[in-house]
């Protein structure tokens, strides 16, 4: 089967969808310009489907690269027979290709290898075949003191090494054990001797089990994290073979002997061959499918993780834009002072200071008045706070200000700075603003977020937005492929202004490098701002090509032309120019007159090069020329008097903004430097699947405080605001253990300690103290 037949399985679309698309690729098209400028070529693929088949086509591309080296491998010993090159041929996963060339694969000298240099293959196939034979009468005549054997002893053990190995390169059997592993065995943790206390963040999994297959991905992590810091031991068992004696033979044992067609009939071999058999699967093939299937869960918990990490950032890459108002960035600090930056409308910073409200100066009337005269003179209507160190207080002061100066009509917005202080030493910052105090730029890019959040955060790497779960123990090679193309999506989704973006932001536009997105900068700052899209093509190293891939994503407002403000892309402003021409209307007349658009037919104006859902993209954009899909900008309001964990009461209801969505529950920040969880049973009175049915990353949500831990820092929420707070600890728990039923795969054992709640619970999944 063909790579583009196997991906149009997979993904249940048709073959020339797939081979359109990767023709696309292979061109040097971007996803974004296929998902948005090629639908009649792909058959209306979006940017997702598009994502999932450049992963598969790059999987599969590696496994025929794999496949040809060892077809090659196989062929130059001599040993590739049809059979076996037929089932490399047929081999659908690196797993099953590995597996069929493990008996072929150049190997340092093993026993096996020595057994056979001593003549010892022909014993160990007599012993196989006839179990009849009594094993060391057979191996008497094997004996040879100048190749090793000894005597008899050494004769039984070079064939039971022949066999091991033998069996331990069957494919079709460790291909039938790994998946019984797979289905029924159980990953078991235990403490290691000595590491209670420092390993106390992952006393859930003292003493614990779970079937392999059923670990949530927050869980594996945790596990796997346990044993690199040296407090957890990890063993994959089979449950079915508890209880068995040392003489019988285990399931796994059965399927070897069964495979081999031995069978304990008391012959004078059988027993001998048992042992064979059990040394192959405890020795060779257990220890080998022990490493495989940890690693397998692995990087499915790392696929998850990595996932999780992508939707987070997807919405907060997203999240509503205050817009074009001038806005004052704080980023509070106690001793060290709060760093002060004003921004205009267009981002410009204006002015930066810094106040001393806090202790131990305490300028608080200073500071007031400091920030009343900037405000007015540069018409600021936003106040943008980091959520980091003294960022209460700071939100104190400037409600205290927008209370003694009610004219200035200014809005107050908490905002995360995660991120702000690597961003501020970048070399990014360092080039932006040369001559300004690192601590200055922070206070830039939190006034800049509340802004547009996309256009900033993008000049941050994003594995420092601090959106993930377990994020530094995945893969980071696969993290920053999968979040790069998040962020490439959202910028491409929601369009870029040409004449102000920075070079980081145009960097991500499809089609444009870094080297293009610095000259873009370089051009506009000696040729003042672009008037319309074909100027772009005066910009030096960006061709016809690029120009085809970022032009519908480049903006250009109040330009000489309405339509390079919209995301009707260059190449299609003939079919606008047909519509205009058929209906006799003005181009300023035509866009936004969403009675008129609502009545054309896209059939009417549809060609050889521009079929019908390139059309009615036009005419939808038409209607609203470069719409914003982001929503509307809202803040969240959190409650006077509640600023740290002390204040924090059982049955509060409070407002709070989601900072975190995980697999079980979202984390919400409630203005008390510590966010808190609630978990996935507590976020609707109806059973919830999956986090993100109800919540996401930037959402303003209601929440009820249910328990409150201080010394380890753990706030427990419910968005059930029914809930009884007041309810006793053992009844929360009860209830708690209830509802995780729904969401909580059964362990055979459990942490042998008192019953928890569901905040301890995912707090522990989640590895924090």
């Amino acid at each position: 089967m063909s790579i583009s037949q196997r991906i149009a399985d997979e993904l249940s679309i048709r073959i020339n969808q797939v081979d359109a698309v990767v023709g696309l690729l292979d061109e040097g098209a971007t996803v974004p310009f296929i998902a948005r400028y090629r639908k009649e070529v792909t058959g209306g693929l979006d940017d997702t489907q598009l994502r999932h088949l450049v992963e598969r086509l790059s999987y599969l591309n590696e496994l025929e690269e794999r496949r040809e080296a060892v077809l090659k491998s196989v062929q130059e010993q001599g040993k590739l027979t049809d059979q076996l090159k037929t089932s490399l041929l047929a081999a659908d996963t690196k797993t099953r290709l590995e597996d069929l060339y493990l008996p072929y694969k150049p190997k340092r000298r093993t026993k096996a290898q020595i057994a056979r240099e001593a003549g010892l293959a022909p014993l160990a196939e007599a012993l196989l075949n006839d179990p009849g034979l009594h094993p060391q009468q057979a191996a008497e005549a094997y004996l040879n003191e100048e190749k090793g054997v000894a005597d008899t002893d050494a004769a039984l053990d070079g064939a039971k090494q022949i066999l091991m190995e033998q069996f331990a390169e069957d494919a079709e059997l460790v291909g039938r054990l790994r998946q019984h592993l797979w289905e029924f065995a159980e990953l078991t943790s235990k403490l290691v001797e000595g590491k209670e206390k420092e390993g106390a963040k992952f006393s859930d999994y003292f003493d614990y089990a779970e079937m392999i297959n059923k670990i949530p991905s927050h869980r594996a992590l945790a596990l796997f994290r346990g044993r690199q810091e040296g407090v957890l031991s990890l063993e994959l068992v089979l449950p079915e073979d508890d209880g068995l004696k040392a003489a019988e033979m285990g399931v796994a044992e059965r399927m070897i002997a069964r495979q081999m067609g031995l069978h304990d009939e008391g012959r004078p071999a059988d027993e001998w061959l048992k042992g064979v058999v059990r040394w192959a699967w405890r020795i060779k093939i257990f220890t080998h499918l022990d490493n495989n299937l940890k690693t397998r869960l692995r990087e499915a918990a790392e696929e998850e993780a990595i996932k999780v990490f992508a939707r987070n950032l997807h919405d907060l890459l997203l999240a509503s834009p205050a817009g074009p108002r001038a806005t004052i960035g704080l980023d509070p600090g106690l001793r060290t002072g709060v760093k002060v930056a004003v921004i205009d409308s267009t981002g410009k910073v204006v002015e930066t200071t810094t106040i001393y409200p806090h202790v131990p100066k305490k300028r608080w009337q200073e500071s007031l008045k400091t920030l009343a005269d900037l405000a007015a003179k540069f018409k600021v209507e936003l106040v943008s706070i980091g959520n980091g160190t003294a960022s209460r207080e700071t939100d104190r002061l400037v409600a205290d200000l927008i209370k003694q100066y009610p004219q200035l009509r200014l809005t107050k917005v908490m905002v995360s700075e995660a991120g702000a202080s690597v961003y501020s030493a970048s070399e990014s910052a360092a080039q932006e603003f040369p001559e300004m105090d690192v601590s200055l730029r922070g206070a830039v890019s939190i006034a800049r977020r509340l802004q547009d959040p996309l256009a900033e955060l993008v000049k941050i790497e994003p594995k420092s937005i601090g959106v993930g779960q377990y994020q530094h123990d995945v893969s980071q090679s696969r993290l920053a492929r999968q979040l790069d193309a998040v962020v490439e999506d959202c910028v491409n989704a929601v369009g870029v202004d040409i004449n102000t973006a920075s070079a980081p932001l145009l960097n991500r536009v499809a089609g444009l490098s870094t080297l293009m997105a610095d000259n873009v900068v370089k051009f506009r700052d000696q040729h003042g701002a672009f008037v319309e899209r074909k100027a772009i093509l005066k910009v030096p190293r960006i061709g016809e090509k690029a120009f085809e891939q970022c032009a519908g994503f480049l903006r250009i407002m109040n330009g000489t032309n309405p339509l390079d403000a919209s995301a009707v892309h260059p190449e299609a402003y003939p079919v606008v120019e047909r519509i205009l021409a058929r209906t006799g209307r003005e181009i300023s007349a035509l866009i936004g007159d969403s009675p008129f658009l609502n009545k054309l037919s896209a059939r009417d104006f549809t060609d050889d090069t521009f079929g019908q859902p390139t059309v009615e993209d036009i005419i939808r954009e038409l209607e609203k020329p470069g719409r914003d899909p982001r929503p509307e900008f809202k803040t969240a309001t959190f409650k006077e008097g509640v600023e740290n964990l002390q204040d924090l009461k059982s049955g509060m209801v409070l407002e709070g903004v989601v900072t975190n969505v995980t697999n079980f529950g979202a984390f919400v920040d409630i203005g008390v430097h510590q966010d808190g969880l609630v978990h996935i049973s507590a976020l609707s009175d109806k059973f919830v699947k999956d986090t993100r049915e109800v919540v996401k990353a930037g959402d303003l949500v209601k929440v009820k405080v249910m328990d409150v831990d201080i010394p380890r820092k753990r706030i427990a929420l419910s968005m059930r605001l029914t809930d009884d707070a007041n309810a006793s600890r053992s009844e929360r728990s009860k209830s708690s253990r209830t509802e995780k039923r729904q969401h909580t795969p059964s362990a055979k054992k459990r942490p042998s300690q008192a019953p928890r709640g569901a905040m301890a619970a995912a707090f522990a999944k989640l590895g924090k103290v």
